[in-house]
């Protein structure tokens, strides 16, 4: 089933590892084979990939639209050891991240992709709750800017 692609003027996206940028009017694109397509919107540079769950994303995205072989082999190992280190430090996620794994094992990496979103969203949202609660903590204890004076007068 051919892909339709609405490709405005300056856009980007990658078809099967090369980067394609449209530089005139608004076009559309009919995709008629199997190809490894990431909008702009869907890609994330590896210096945006500072959490956890992004960087689970990132690996994924790298398997997703490499042509090496081996170097996909790569991705998708420190992909795998990724997701172990979110899971391991959010066990609270483990549905989203069975998702994604079960996606991928069965090759369908671009759905894989997708519900990785969703892992970035979920750990957004622990990220959220945990700076509040430790702004909460911190303003009960008097500890938002610095050391109080009972410090000093310890001191």
């Amino acid at each position: 089933m051919p892909l339709l692609i609405d490709f405005k003027s300056g856009d980007k996206l990658i078809i099967n590892g090369s980067v394609l940028e449209n530089i005139g009017s608004n076009t559309k694109i009919l995709v008629h084979n199997n190809s490894a397509i990431l909008r702009e919107k869907e890609v994330l540079a590896g210096e945006d990939a500072q959490t956890p769950a992004s960087r689970v994303y990132f690996e994924l995205q790298n398997a997703y639209i490499s042509l090496d072989q081996t170097e996909r082999e790569g991705c998708l190992k420190r992909f795998d050891q990724r997701l172990n280190e979110f899971i391991a430090a959010c066990p609270s996620a483990m549905e989203i991240a069975l998702k994604v794994r079960d996606h991928v094992n069965n090759e369908r990496i671009y759905k894989g992709l997708k519900e990785a979103q969703n892992l970035i969203k979920y750990e957004s949202k622990v990220l959220q709750k945990f700076s509040e609660q430790l702004k909460a903590f911190l303003a009960e204890n008097d500890l938002e800017d610095g050391p109080s004076s009972r410090d000093d007068e310890q001191a």
